[in-house]
């Protein structure tokens, strides 16, 4: 099995039953051998620099009743809230102080936030901090919003895609949700110009190894400048209830497959990862992984994005306790990166 690896390694491809069979055995020492090749292959490329991502969390209201998620429009059990734009830019400005040069805008679909509304605030932040990166992760919008954000100086755009079957994808959302839709989107994000991030929850209800072998098949094709993903955790207040949360084995293999076949790419070690283990955050930088993304939001907003059951907000995961997380690089053998940490490919460094 890894001879796999090492053509994983060396051609950044495998055929899809390469894939199946790396999934099928994440555990043991082949998982520690992919973990160790990625890492090798991350520390080449970015030294031990951990880059930060200050997480803003704006908005817990949805338009959208996605089964997995917590915020969902139907959970009548959710404390719903939404920061005016005055609350965002005092949260960029305690970040700024704190070091972080990317500020993360993450919301439900929120149909009271305009695009005008989003494009000035994304204006203001740009204006007021033009020496950071602005990441969003608001969700489907149209080609026209996307533009306008963009123009307006947000630099990257998160989307996950979820899953690349269309029939995995009607398990898991409303029927007036479109997997074509989220697609379009995706490659419309690219075509505008954006640094575009998809990814996927590992062990979301009814995701086979043939489900994930084609997110990979995906994102190989359409090749993200971010790849977002972790560990599927359920949420007491959703359909899926109950069910079990996603192996964090098959997420670590995962994430060294996309360190090995994207070596310049830009994936976190996720809030999701660090929540169902304690250790989840540095076994995932120990996969390959060059992204944290402290919480900034205020801290009685924190608790209510509750996107699953017991989701981290505080300590570690918080930009309070950001030397904390240098502590705890350090003893892993890494340290915080407080560079912007754009995607840049190898060939034009």
């Amino acid at each position: 099995m890894e001879h796999l690896v090492d053509i994983l390694r060396s051609e950044h491809h495998l055929p899809p039953e390469g894939y199946a069979a790396l999934i099928d055995s994440a555990a043991g020492s082949i998982l520690d051998y992919a973990m160790q090749n990625a890492r090798e292959v991350a520390v080449a490329r970015f030294g031990n620099g951990i880059f930060i991502r200050g997480l803003i969390e704006i908005t817990n209201y949805c338009r959208n009743d996605c089964y997995y998620c917590g915020i969902r429009r139907s959970n009548r059990h959710v404390e719903r809230y939404r920061m005016s734009r005055e609350q965002i830019l005092a949260r960029c400005r305690m970040g700024h102080k704190l070091g972080f040069r990317t500020f993360v805008l993450q919301g439900g679909e929120d149909a009271a936030l305009s695009d005008a509304w989003i494009e000035e605030t994304v204006h203001d932040i740009r204006t007021e901090f033009p020496d950071c990166a602005i990441t969003l992760s608001l969700g489907e919008r149209t080609r026209e919003a996307y533009l306008r954000f963009y123009n307006a100086g947000a630099n990257r755009y998160l989307l996950r895609h979820e899953t690349a079957t269309p029939e995995h994808y009607a398990l898991l959302h409303p029927s007036f949700m479109s997997f074509e839709h989220r697609m379009q989107n995706l490659r419309e994000l690219k075509e505008i110009g954006y640094q575009t991030g998809t990814g996927i929850m590992v062990g979301s209800p009814g995701q086979t190894t043939e489900h994930i072998v084609r997110d990979i098949m995906f994102i190989e094709s359409f090749r993200p400048q971010m790849i977002g993903l972790g560990p599927y955790i359920p949420q007491d207040d959703t359909p899926f209830a109950g069910q079990p949360a996603g192996d964090i084995r098959i997420t670590l293999m995962l994430l060294s497959i996309f360190r090995l076949m994207f070596p310049d790419a830009l994936i976190p070690s996720t809030t999701a990862l660090a929540t169902l283990a304690p250790d989840g955050r540095e076994r995932g930088i120990l996969a390959g992984a060059n992204v944290v993304m402290p919480n900034l939001s205020p801290e009685d907003t924190r608790a209510k994005y509750a996107l699953y059951n017991d989701k981290k907000a505080t300590g570690l995961e918080s930009a309070e306790g950001l030397r904390g997380l240098e502590t705890q690089l350090e003893t892993i053998g890494y340290r915080i990166s407080f560079e912007r940490g754009d995607y840049a490919p190898s060939d034009s460094i």
